[in-house]
């Protein structure tokens, strides 16, 4: 059986990104959210998306604070631990629950030096981890390549194209970084979050999905199937 999981990062990053991941949830495939949870909209994403019963979200960590200056020392490691154990803290503190998965703003969680106390949280909470439980990762549905933008890669033939040949039996988790540009937005990534929103609620994905066999699945969900094929081994 072939299943994806569409995760959403950058959940609370601002206004925009926030109603652009709804939006892709109700009217498209995206089925999972990362939340940002230190951010000026990290509250109002975690409103937004509490009820969303079919979604799961996870803690998108970020070892930066909203202003870009970092919270921990990426040389050594120094106060990781403590600064996930807030933002995990933070997270239950908005969504009334435990996040659903654990990854990481930027993927910081792959420097040697952070993954320690990243895969320590996962194991202590059982959360799976992004590149570190059963779940493939696939990154490559992104708007900027080289220093360039690419929109021809995440527009709706493009997401197509990349499910023709990337996704293989088992469970792939699709980043993503849907969203409306705003004011708040103050990335580098901005026309590009729209082109992803509108290829997510193309009929044409949901279409090739169908007509493929490939199953639209929630983290909760993947890992619930990765428990029962343990039963029926076991």
């Amino acid at each position: 059986m072939k299943c994806i999981v569409v995760n959403a990062d950058d959940l609370g990053y601002s206004p925009g990104v926030n109603q652009g991941i709804v939006v892709a949830h109700q009217r498209g495939v995206l089925t999972s959210a990362s939340l940002m949870v230190d951010m000026p909209a990290s509250r109002d994403g975690a409103r937004l998306t509490r009820e969303l019963r079919a979604l799961s979200v996870g803690l998108h960590a970020s070892l930066t604070d909203a202003s870009g200056q970092p919270l921990v020392s990426i040389e050594t490691g120094k106060g990781c631990r403590e600064v996930l154990q807030q933002q995990l803290d933070r997270f239950q503190e908005l969504m009334g629950r435990l996040p659903t998965h654990l990854d990481s703003h930027h993927n910081v969680h792959r420097n040697r030096r952070l993954l320690p106390q990243f895969l320590e949280l996962a194991a202590r909470h059982e959360l799976p981890l992004r590149e570190h439980s059963p779940v493939r990762y696939l990154s490559s549905f992104y708007g900027q390549w080289g220093g360039s933008t690419h929109l021809e890669q995440i527009s709706a033939q493009g997401m197509i194209r990349l499910l023709q040949t990337e996704i293989s039996e088992g469970v792939t988790e699709l980043s993503c970084h849907p969203g409306y540009c705003d004011p708040q937005l103050r990335s580098g990534y901005r026309k590009e979050r729209e082109v992803e929103l509108s290829s997510l609620c193309d009929p044409a994905v949901r279409e090739y999905l169908f007509a493929r066999q490939i199953r639209l699945v929630n983290f909760v969900e993947a890992m619930a199937l990765f428990a029962g094929t343990a039963q029926e081994m076991g």
